[in-house]
């Protein structure tokens, strides 16, 4: 991309700008280029390149919509955005592979919530599921071990990163235009739109997209945006196994989620590029972007604590989170963990791996907002909810976000600008919020 010259972007022209380039907002930007309605399309980061946070400090999981609720975002998106990105990292030679995932049932206690699973995933419309028993679970994850397991044969993983660049550059070879280092300092309304300022100078564009993940409920008030829902970062805490053990995982071993805490809980993945994961916790992180447990950022932080929310969130689930803190430092709770679904695995076989920060929308109530929530105002568009499967569903997510910016702008209808709710958002219950 060639240098920004600010001034030009003060010309009287439809354009939109999307803020945040993890893989949601680059989707977005490029799902706009696609339809070809806006005169210019900008994607705005703070980093000096695109996909430096959720986007990439994952798991790399292509996920197939077996947790959500039938008719939410989540499971309508998910499996709609598992085949287009498969179909996309085909096209532009992203490795990938769907190599299907086992969720394992390890006690009788969980066969109901597996048989709960099964029938989300066939509403969702997943296809090959199939419950397993303990021999045919054998025979997929030869070292799991379960009474019972669900296959899901249309989950696999991607090399996420591969996914950011390729779709940068069809953002760039389709005329639009990335501005790493422009971190959006302020939002003001004008005659034909939006003022946004940036350490880089002042641009006009007539409608935003909010897709700052991490910081998106702060881009949502620079905007004038009154929302209760509060950006609480948690820190995913993951080991790997020895390169000599990594025969102990297959594939994706998973286990049954946990009703009793709104995460997924610990399992085990293979990596696209070669090893396996094994995570990730989950605990308060004491920075937005901080992705070790000595990262403090005393803004964040003090949002964070500060938050009715999140003493409510504790209020409710008191064991749950002070066992999640207590395997954050001890290696011995975090292999009991998955000794549950490996019971071959030894504490010499976890080496401490890397880190991810998921950024979780949550309400003052203490409740998690389970689905994705986009919300919608005149040229404005908020994704103010995207985690996991966000990754997966970013192409799908993209073409939903690219629709309602069409209709926040008044592009469908020139010169006008449409009715929009008041709240265009989709919440829903999650089985575990993932």
């Amino acid at each position: 991309m060639g240098d920004l010259h600010i001034d030009a972007y003060f010309q009287p022209m439809p354009t939109v700008a999307v803020i945040g380039g993890g893989l949601v907002g680059l989707a977005s930007a490029q799902e706009l280029l696609a339809g070809g309605r806006f005169d210019r399309v900008l994607l705005l980061d703070k980093e000096p390149d695109v996909a430096r946070h959720q986007s990439t400090h994952n798991s790399g999981v292509l996920h197939a919509g077996l947790y959500y609720t039938p008719g939410s975002l989540k499971a309508r998106l998910a499996v709609r955005g598992l085949r287009a990105m498969v179909a996309f990292c085909r096209e532009q030679g992203v490795a990938h592979e769907q190599c299907g995932k086992v969720v394992v049932a390890t006690e009788d206690s969980e066969l109901e919530r597996l048989a709960t699973l099964l029938e989300r995933g066939h509403a969702n419309g997943l296809q090959g599921l199939r419950r397993l028993d303990a021999r045919e679970l054998r025979e997929i994850e030869p070292h799991a071990r379960g009474i019972a397991a669900v296959h899901v044969p249309e989950e696999g993983i991607a090399d996420y990163a591969g996914v950011a660049q390729a779709l940068k550059r069809l953002i760039l070879a389709r005329g639009g235009e990335v501005v790493l280092d422009a971190r959006v300092a302020s939002l003001e309304r004008t005659n034909g739109g939006w003022r946004i300022g940036t350490g880089r100078g002042y641009i006009d564009v007539n409608t935003i997209v909010n897709c700052a993940g991490l910081h998106a409920d702060r881009v949502a008030r620079l905007a004038g945006e009154k929302t209760d829902v509060r950006i609480v970062p948690f820190r995913g805490e993951y080991y790997t196994l020895r390169a000599d053990r990594a025969s102990l995982v297959r594939n994706l071993i998973y286990p049954v989620p946990n009703p009793a805490f709104p995460f997924l809980g610990v399992h085990l993945t293979r990596l696209i590029h070669g090893g396996i994961e094994a995570g990730p916790n989950a605990v308060l992180a004491w920075a937005r972007e901080g992705y070790r447990k000595r990262d403090v950022n005393v803004r964040d932080l003090a949002e964070a604590v500060t938050f009715r929310g999140l003493w409510r969130f504790i209020a409710r689930y008191p064991s749950v989170v002070t066992y999640e803190v207590a395997r954050s430092f001890s290696r011995r709770l975090f292999l009991k963990s998955l000794r549950r679904l490996v019971p071959e695995l030894r504490r010499g076989d976890l080496v401490p791996g890397p880190t991810g920060v998921r950024a979780q929308a949550m309400l003052p109530n203490g409740d998690l907002v389970q689905d994705f929530q986009l919300v919608v105002r005149e040229n404005a568009v908020h994704v103010l909810n995207a985690p996991s499967p966000a990754a997966t569903a970013s192409l799908a997510i993209g073409d939903e976000v690219a629709r309602l910016t069409e209709a926040a702008a008044g592009v469908l209808l020139p010169g006008l600008a449409p009715s929009l709710p008041h709240n265009a958002s989709h919440p829903t219950g999650d089985l575990n919020g993932r």
